[in-house]
């Protein structure tokens, strides 16, 4: 059975255990019934574990998947503001990539634990979380991967940059999971020589991918709160997204 769009669904706050023990807090959403369904780990932004991206998870259950989304910054700033738990995290130099990949598994396998699973997760991230979902699927068995504008998957972060990132370019060849990524022409992070790039490397690699760039959109076009929010590419882009995980999580 195929996800099926729902009007019907639950949401709530859960606390995960970390790899390292630690209480990680997450938003959890899912359709009302138990037909088996595929699930989605929801990788915010770097703006944080905010409104905009619980939207997002919801979304997912309106159209027939469990998601959720583990916030990034329970660690470092537990119950605070998403905005303030956001500064204290990018003043650390942000989430390193070993944790990050440990969260994203301990969220996948609390999804192929619910009943209603029908053991394949996708995963997706938005903005800082783009990259975090191909960095992902480089070393999780994930059955999809969408990348929505992500920085520095390939090209290398400006000198004085305050996050502690690097390229994924040594870590492609290891991707597992099919790769939908989703980008604004007009961006500069990534920018289109960057897409190019990314595009070029999976061709010769043999991984299974679409990318696909909007000429009208820079970054963050998919965020409705933000005047970077464009219509057009944004709708395009959900429908391309919703028939990926369909093509690829359902049973």
């Amino acid at each position: 059975m195929t996800a099926s769009a729902t009007d019907s669904l639950t949401a709530t706050t859960i606390h995960l255990t970390g790899h390292d023990g630690a209480d990680v807090e997450a938003y959890l959403a899912r359709p009302h019934g138990d037909q088996a369904r595929g699930g989605v780990v929801v990788i915010h932004h770097l703006p944080g574990y905010d409104r905009a991206t619980k939207e997002i998870v919801r979304r997912f259950a309106e159209l027939g998947y469990d998601a959720i989304c583990p916030n990034l910054y329970s660690r470092e700033a537990p119950g605070a503001d998403p905005s303030d738990a956001a500064a204290t995290a990018r003043a650390q130099g942000g989430i390193p990539d070993e944790r990050l990949v440990a969260d994203v598994a301990t969220a996948a396998a609390y999804l192929r634990g619910l009943s209603t699973s029908n053991g394949r997760v996708g995963v997706i991230g938005y903005c800082s979380g783009g990259r975090q979902s191909v960095l992902a699927a480089c070393h999780l068995d994930l059955d999809a991967a969408v990348d929505c504008y992500g920085a520095f998957v390939t090209g290398e972060p400006p000198e004085g940059f305050p996050l502690k990132v690097t390229n994924l370019v040594d870590q492609l060849p290891d991707l597992r999971a099919p790769l939908l990524g989703l980008f604004g022409a007009e961006d500069k992070a990534p920018s289109p020589e960057h897409v190019r790039e990314l595009e070029e490397i999976l061709t010769r690699l043999g991984k299974p991918h679409e990318l696909h760039s909007y000429d009208d959109a820079g970054h963050a076009f998919f965020a409705v709160d933000r005047p970077a929010y464009r219509v057009a590419a944004a709708n395009d882009g959900w429908e391309r997204i919703a028939a990926f995980f369909e093509r690829h999580l359902g049973a």
